[in-house]
């Protein structure tokens, strides 16, 4: 069996080399195009438009889906949460939340995740490998056909945060690339700015994103004020420590507009990093260097085995007045689909919640 080439993870410039290379002109390759991203179709043989033949051929040597829907949950407040495998056999997460003015969708980069990070039940998996541009493409695809119907406009904007499983910037070029072809007006249409992507603090990578024009946004978890808990809770900071870390914001915030903010995420652990002291602590050094960054704070989804309970709500809500009162812009994240462990840092759970989760076995894409 001969090598199968994901058509979802070409850009149309590399679909025509690729269809020019079955012997076919140029002009089937922005049909093939249009088909897979604008009318989200996931097999060869619903695309009538073109002939036989060609079908024929693309189902011999390509494929429009690779991934295989496992199992798919769906919270009581509207959260769908999607577990597939890879072609190889690898898991693969996807969130989608539906909100009033706009869809998020959340999309991982890597089926697993090196970084063991303390508070994150994917550091449970290690890294199983990276995904494919057009891996990562396919799981917005699946996620707007799953809540629309193929093909079918949606009702309201999209945006999409690369805060599933793994550290994008791991992925980078991969990454960039499901970004290019994401924003072809002739596919999906989701440009840069309705992304959101969150690192741990990749620091080159954050360098590297400040010199990209259209970019997406970006999202830094710190989860500590100081070094030494940060070390405990984010082993990445031994390799890139706060001084680093944030010195690279300092540069890429030289690249924002007047009006941009990048965002530091905060997951709020009980007893851990939670103290008023610790608040002021981070609105000091967030301050020192001159940043100004937003400040999510994330309530700390629990799951097994993980050692760590969310942060009681009066106790975010003093940290945030502290953070506030010092000038820095504080908001904190509700969860949404904890029952169905779809919430941040919850992927990679396998349990099931029968008041709330279908589950739907070996289904293709």
């Amino acid at each position: 069996m001969g090598t199968i080439t994901h058509l979802t993870g070409l850009t149309q410039s590399e679909l025509t080399t690729f269809v020019e290379a079955l012997g076919e002109p140029a002009y089937r390759a922005k049909q093939v195009f249009a088909a897979l991203h604008a009318r989200r179709l996931q097999s060869f043989d619903a695309m009538t438009d073109l002939p036989k033949e060609l079908r024929a051929k693309l189902n011999e040597s390509a494929a429009a889906a690779t991934l295989t829907l496992e199992s798919r949950y769906l919270s009581t407040d509207g959260t769908r949460r999607y577990l597939t495998k890879t072609r190889d056999n690898y898991p693969v997460e996807t969130v989608f939340i539906p909100e009033e003015h706009r869809d998020t969708i959340c999309f991982s980069s890597q089926s697993g995740c090196p970084l063991q990070c303390t508070f994150c039940l994917t550091a449970q998996l290690g890294l199983l490998r990276s995904l494919t541009a057009g891996e990562i493409v396919e799981q917005i695809i699946y996620a707007l056909n799953d809540a629309y119907g193929v093909g079918v406009k949606t009702p309201r904007g999209v945006n999409l945060v690369g805060m599933g499983a793994g550290e994008p910037f791991l992925n980078f070029d991969e990454l960039l690339k499901a970004l290019n072809i994401m924003a072809d007006p002739k596919g999906l249409f989701i440009v840069p700015n309705r992304v959101t992507i969150s690192t741990a603090g990749i620091v080159p990578r954050i360098r590297e994103l400040a010199t990209i024009p259209k970019r997406p946004h970006l999202a830094i978890s710190l989860a500590a004020p100081t070094d030494e808990l940060r070390d405990q809770l984010m082993p990445i900071n031994k390799r890139w420590p706060l001084a680093e870390l944030l010195a690279a914001c300092e540069e890429f915030e030289k690249s924002l507009k007047p009006s941009e903010r990048f965002t530091f995420e905060y997951v709020m652990l009980d007893g851990v990093n939670d103290a008023d002291e610790q608040a002021r602590q981070l609105a000091n050094l967030l301050n020192r260097h001159g940043l100004r960054a937003k400040v999510n704070l994330i309530p700390h989804n629990p799951a097994d085995p993980l050692p760590y309970h969310p942060s009681p709500p009066e106790r975010v809500e003093v940290f945030k007045a502290i953070l506030e009162a010092k000038g820095i812009h504080a908001f904190v994240r509700q969860p949404r689909g904890r029952d169905i462990f779809a919430a941040c840092g919850q992927l990679a759970a396998r349990h099931e919640n029968p008041d709330s989760a279908t589950d739907v076995q070996s289904t293709a894409f």
